[in-house]
């Protein structure tokens, strides 16, 4: 297998020499060369270890792979920019190549490439007011999204992929426990974004959609679709794609929508008039497209939310349909988790 395309300027066979090894470096304008051997990823080599090589005595002919990490850190093509960041950030490292199941070398990953995405003006809004009263007692003293998944809480998964997608101006709507949710996060700036805060009276919750009266209340001028996203969801999306998709609709709200399987574990009766059967259909499964709690919301449907009230987004977008308005639905095809209960969480946590 041969590799082509830019990636192909920063690739070395396993016989290539330490010159071979910087000219690639110097062609791919980073700091690495990725040893490849029949497309299969061998090694990486830097700059650095190239110095340490020849202050050491190699030569310019000395064999690269003597000087190669044999066993580099890599990524799946499924990894997703916040995750290769953190990693890239815990490792001390600017490079990551990119490997399929087989060991293939199929991309690379730059911090630059990641810290360079196109940024986004939209402003998003994470819903994290609720109690959580569904997961007992693991919320008595620490709100929901703040149970922590893979070594992280949800809130800064879901704000990561926000960052992924180029949005970094982020409200979060707080009302339960809302000092350490805004303790924990903070201005943002730990997670490149700015976080503002819209507060709720924990004595009387606006609902599910009832803070963007507090968000419109604050920031009347805005003239782009906001995201909206529950605080307790973990799920891989687009906000960009989402975005293009609601504007592609002329929407008023975009629901962010997945199917969504049920088993009816009993045998299932027609029954016609007079109490006479027609058929039996054994256990069916039936099939619907859930809202996901994610959403985007046009700058004309959040001002028909009213201000200090309480109001669910189901309001919303009946109160859109009801005045002709056009609703959306945005499909997401990955994983999908809602956080809910303590099995919920169990099952992000890979238990």
């Amino acid at each position: 297998m041969t590799i082509d395309g830019p990636l192909s300027n920063v690739c070395i066979g396993p016989e290539a020499s330490v010159r071979q090894a910087l000219e690639a470096i110097d062609r791919g304008a980073s700091a690495i060369a990725l040893v490849t051997d029949d497309g299969r990823l061998r090694g990486v080599i830097t700059d650095g270890d190239i110095r340490r090589g020849l202050l050491s005595g190699a030569q310019l002919d000395s064999p690269a792979l003597k000087f190669a990490n044999v066993e580099p850190h890599v990524v799946r093509p499924e990894a997703t920019r916040a995750s290769v960041l953190d990693l890239m950030r815990s490792l001390r490292i600017s490079e990551v190549p990119v490997v399929d199941d087989s060991g293939t070398l199929v991309g690379l990953h730059t911090l630059n490439d990641i810290v360079g995405r196109k940024p986004l003006s939209n402003i998003a809004v994470i819903m994290a007011g609720g109690k959580g009263t569904r997961l007992g007692a693991l919320t008595k003293d620490t709100p929901k999204p703040l149970m922590t998944v893979a070594d992280r809480t949800i809130i800064e998964w879901i704000i990561l992929g926000l960052v992924e997608s180029g949005i970094t101006n982020i409200y979060v709507s707080v009302a339960y426990l809302a000092e350490k949710i805004k303790d924990h996060l903070g201005d943002g700036s730990q997670l490149g974004c700015k976080i503002s805060y819209l507060y709720e009276d924990p004595a009387t919750p606006l609902n599910t959609a009832g803070a963007l009266g507090l968000l419109h209340h604050e920031v009347p001028d805005i003239s782009e679709p906001v995201i909206v996203t529950n605080a307790d969801l973990m799920v891989r999306y687009s906000a960009a794609d989402l975005l293009a998709f609601h504007s592609s609709k002329n929407a008023a709200v975009t629901v962010a929508a997945r199917p969504y399987t049920h088993q009816v574990p009993f045998g299932v009766l027609e029954i016609g008039e007079g109490r006479s059967i027609s058929s039996v259909v054994e256990k069916p499964t039936i099939e619907f497209e859930i809202s996901t709690g994610i959403y985007a919301v046009s700058p004309e449907a959040l001002a028909m939310v009213p201000y200090m009230k309480p109001f669910s987004m189901p309001d919303l977008v009946k109160a859109c349909i009801d005045d002709t308005k056009n609703v959306a639905a945005w499909p997401i095809e990955s994983d999908w988790i809602d956080v809910g209960t303590p099995k919920d969480l169990a099952t992000a946590k890979g238990q």
